[in-house]
């Protein structure tokens, strides 16, 4: 087994000198040990904190996935935040591609490891799952929208040795060899999340970036969707960022949300 504690608590100085946003990541809500950065988020956010507020921890003890799932985080290990989103309404269906873009061209920028991206917002390296994107919406009292978009990247942690995940997760040092700073890696995270931001702000569309990295576009799928169950060919994404699946009838089926698998 290894040994958590050998690794270092995040360097806050460290981080903040390595920063090159000009406000994501500048106002940062640091705990050692949370529930949930969510949780943390949301409240920062309801208190009045800026567009680009991160909420990170270095050990998240009930970590929320997508579909209800659980997310591990032993301390010292990972990286887990949330970024405080207020969005106009003409960027909010891209957030969704805009997180897991992020985190896949920091990450290869960082340690060089190649990504795909599963839809909707999984990272994948080698197939297994690296980092995985939790996006909720919700009202600050007047009628804005504040989206929390939550980030759990694995980087120097073995999943081999957790059973629930060894067979579909992966970290950054597993596919390094080695173990990876957390803070530049972070740094460059934020940096290529608010130029994207800013981008679609400015009216640009994230979708083919986006959609390059998609695995599983023109395979056999099945994509178990709110109320049902969609079986076809994943053809393609449209602009909202749905899953357009050719079913045997012929028809397509636009999906928004949903968990998707390779069919056997």
């Amino acid at each position: 087994m290894s040994d958590e504690a050998s690794h270092p608590p995040f360097d806050l100085t460290r981080f903040h000198n390595l920063l090159e946003t000009k406000r994501f990541g500048r106002n940062l809500v640091f705990e050692p040990t949370v529930g949930s950065t969510m949780d943390l988020a949301r409240d920062a956010a309801h208190h009045g904190a800026a567009e680009g507020t991160v909420a990170l921890a270095d050990e998240q003890t009930a970590g929320r996935g997508r579909l209800g799932r659980s997310w591990i985080t032993p301390r010292a290990s990972n990286l887990t935040f949330t970024v405080v989103l207020r969005p106009p309404r003409h960027v909010l269906r891209q957030v969704a591609m805009l997180a897991p873009l992020a985190v896949a061209l920091a990450v290869e920028e960082a340690t060089g490891v190649r990504t795909a991206i599963k839809w909707p917002n999984d990272v994948h390296a080698s197939g297994r799952k690296l980092a995985g994107v939790l996006i909720e919406t919700e009202s600050d009292g007047s009628g804005e929208a504040i989206v929390l978009a939550g980030i759990g990247l694995n980087v120097n942690f073995d999943p081999r040795e957790y059973a629930e995940i060894r067979d579909i997760a992966t970290s950054l040092s597993v596919e390094t060899g080695h173990p990876v700073d957390r803070e530049p890696l972070l740094a460059t995270v934020m940096l290529h999340f608010e130029r994207l931001y800013d981008e679609a702000k400015a009216g640009g569309s994230l979708r083919d970036r986006w959609r390059e990295r998609l695995a599983m576009l023109g395979q056999a799928v099945k994509v178990a969707a709110p109320g049902r169950t969609i079986e076809g060919t994943a053809e393609d994404v449209d602009d909202d960022g749905s899953l357009l699946v050719r079913t045997a009838s012929g028809d397509v089926v636009a999906i928004e949300a949903g968990d998707v698998t390779l069919r056997e």
